[in-house]
């Protein structure tokens, strides 16, 4: 009697398993978008025109005084243990440069725009009871455009611009993981450039999350990037970090079914 037991309980315990896994694997697409504001500062050198590089520190009450439009958002679709995702910050920022007795031009106007686009795929190596642990791979793809208009002066009407396009290579890791009563840590780690684009670059963030609900939640962290990059007379080797808050929606398009015996 003992033995059939057992043998019952194990095929129980088998059965569930298998059960568990099959709806792991089935359990189909789940999306989430999350827009977010990085309160981010920049320093490190810039140069253009191949004039020497100077060196940058601007706070980010500077560039929100400058700032004229911006977005921000990170989307990733998910399928068991399989990721794909994406990351988008973009930003144009205007400034009049009045110029010393004015006569380059009496005043130059400036516009910045900036593009980080990163699209990767991603495996979970632990994938467990809402934590997981994620291997990525992808790219980066960068665009800075300086654009200047000169008015009054000797280049009156004339205009001037320098900036670069780029890609970088990119491989890193996430991971998510809850502690209990609707909270959870999570972060990442990117490098990446090696030289194809960027001669370095690495991307790192961290923080806390609350769930409200199945659908919606609520992040708070910080995030660092660094970018190294030098072509042409035109370099960007700055750091740009500071305190992010972000909101996140999510939503499944799993299908599912019932097994009749």
């Amino acid at each position: 009697m003992s033995a059939l037991y057992t043998a019952n309980a194990f095929a129980a315990d088998t059965t569930k398993a298998a059960a568990e896994t099959i709806n792991q694997q089935d359990e189909g697409w789940t999306f989430t978008a999350a827009p977010y504001l990085w309160a981010s500062g920049i320093n490190g050198q810039s140069g253009l025109f191949g004039f020497p590089p100077q060196d940058v520190d601007v706070s980010f009450s500077d560039v929100l005084q400058h700032l004229r439009f911006g977005f921000m958002g990170v989307a990733e679709a998910r399928n068991g243990r399989f990721t794909i995702s994406t990351d988008i910050v973009y930003a144009r920022l205007n400034a009049d440069i009045g110029t010393p007795r004015g006569i380059i031009a009496s005043n130059i106007d400036a516009t910045v725009t900036t593009f980080m686009g990163t699209a990767l795929g991603g495996y979970s190596v632990y994938y467990q009871d809402g934590t997981n642990f994620d291997l990525v791979a992808g790219a980066r793809l960068w665009s800075a455009d300086n654009r200047f208009e000169f008015h009054g002066g000797a280049f009156d009407g004339t205009s001037a611009s320098d900036g670069d396009t780029w890609v970088d290579p990119v491989i890193g890791a996430k991971f998510k993981a809850n502690v209990g009563n609707g909270f959870y840590l999570a972060g990442w780690g990117l490098v990446g450039g090696f030289g194809a684009g960027s001669k370095s670059m690495w991307d790192v963030m961290g923080g806390a999350g609350y769930q409200f609900n199945e659908k919606s939640s609520m992040f708070v962290g910080y995030r660092a990037v660094h970018d190294n990059y030098r072509h042409d007379g035109f370099v960007n080797d700055v750091t740009q970090q500071g305190p992010m808050l972000g909101f996140t929606y999510q939503f499944s398009a799993a299908h599912h079914g019932t097994m009749e015996d």
